[in-house]
């Protein structure tokens, strides 16, 4: 089996979450990545605790199968260096704001003199033009600007802060790599490289799909429990009696039926399909007194042999070592550097081949392991 992107070779110069985790997935799957690190500024990724094997976790896993090269961009003789070689890179992965990499005079239109065949992606909070494409960010502030946050969460409290980074990874991240791919494709029927502008804001608002349909053509305002899917009907989380949660997503015909049975609810036949709010809430109060007369533990056991779309809120220490993160492989051993029998525990890529495999050949390597 060989690797799906084995031959690709990749330049870094990204920093935090949206572009080492896009190129961590181009390594993964077999693209040879330098990450480019100011031997001064280092990325704040490699700063934040906790730590394992003497580095930061979050650096390591972002970080894995990638080398790491410490340049100062300011200095002209790093830039030099930089141009003899990028005749030999198939593609350049940015997230300065706007105008840096011009300024540094590595910018797509100087690089793409040199190697007409380069794919340049640029990652910033909101894209190379417009009003706010100066303007700082993170996720929380893309998250707001898309709209996601507006019809998210509860009435009575507000937009929810959320545990993962939607628009840095979802947005910004996978986007890129889609792009990037599809560049790829491209130049194989062109023979030349092209720029790509990624703004993890443009591509936070796609992520809004069924809400953004419903509002644009179906003249429907979008906003917090007033939707099939956002807490609008009993498609919800419910609290059990020891303080845990149940997630319930019975809304097919069939579902809601086992789930009515299930439960002793006919009220859930009899309203839950209904677009009634006061028939919503009189079938959600009905789960929720229902479920808080039960332990998790017990409701689990009602509903494992159960098909009826209803699962338990885990920790994340309980979904990293459930029977499903097992049997799907959620987790790999990676050697802490080439060739080691010392491995650390990280997530694993996600993509399954029939033929290709996925590469995990060590975590990711101390600043300025490697020279260019």
């Amino acid at each position: 089996m060989s690797y799906p992107l084995k031959g690709l070779k990749v330049l870094d110069f990204s920093t935090l979450l949206p572009g080492p985790f896009a190129t961590m997935y181009l390594a993964d799957l077999g693209a040879e990545v330098v990450h480019i690190e100011s031997p001064t500024r280092p990325d704040l990724l490699r700063l934040m605790p906790p730590y394992a094997n003497g580095q930061a976790t979050s650096h390591n896993y972002l970080n894995r199968n990638k080398q790491s090269v410490a340049l100062n961009l300011k200095d002209s003789a790093s830039i030099a260096l930089l141009k003899t070689k990028i005749s030999d890179y198939d593609i350049v992965i940015e997230q300065f704001r706007p105008e840096v990499m011009q300024r540094l005079g590595l910018d797509y239109a100087t690089l793409a003199e040199i190697n007409p065949k380069l794919i340049y992606c640029s990652i910033t909070g909101y894209g190379q033009t417009g009003s706010y494409k100066d303007r700082a960010g993170h996720d929380i502030n893309y998250l707001a600007l898309s709209g996601i946050a507006g019809h998210s969460g509860r009435q009575d409290g507000g937009p929810p802060p959320l545990g993962v980074q939607i628009a840095d990874v979802a947005g910004g991240s996978l986007h890129a790599v889609i792009a990037i791919l599809s560049a790829v494709i491209e130049r194989t029927q062109s023979g030349l490289g092209q720029y790509i502008d990624i703004s993890m804001t443009d591509c936070a608002v796609t992520l809004n799909n069924m809400a953004a349909a419903a509002e644009l053509a179906g003249n429907e305002r979008q906003s917090p429990e007033t939707s099939h899917l956002n807490g609008g009907t009993f498609y919800d989380y419910y609290q059990t009696r020891d303080g845990r949660y149940l997630s319930i997503g019975s809304l097919e015909p069939q579902f809601m039926l086992g789930l009515a049975q299930l439960l002793e609810l006919p009220i859930l036949l009899e309203k839950g399909a209904s677009f009634d709010v006061h028939d919503r809430n009189r079938v959600k109060i009905a789960i929720k007194e229902k479920i808080a007369t039960k332990d998790l533990a017990t409701w689990n056991e009602i509903f494992k042999a159960q098909d009826v779309c209803v699962e338990p809120v885990l920790t994340l220490d309980e979904a990293l070592h459930s029977p499903l993160a097992l049997e799907r492989g959620w987790i790999v051993d990676v050697p802490v550097s080439e060739g080691s029998t010392k491995k650390e525990q990280q997530l694993a890529c996600p993509i399954k081949f029939s033929r290709s495999r996925i590469r995990y050949d060590f975590i990711g390597k101390s600043l300025g392991h490697d020279l260019l």
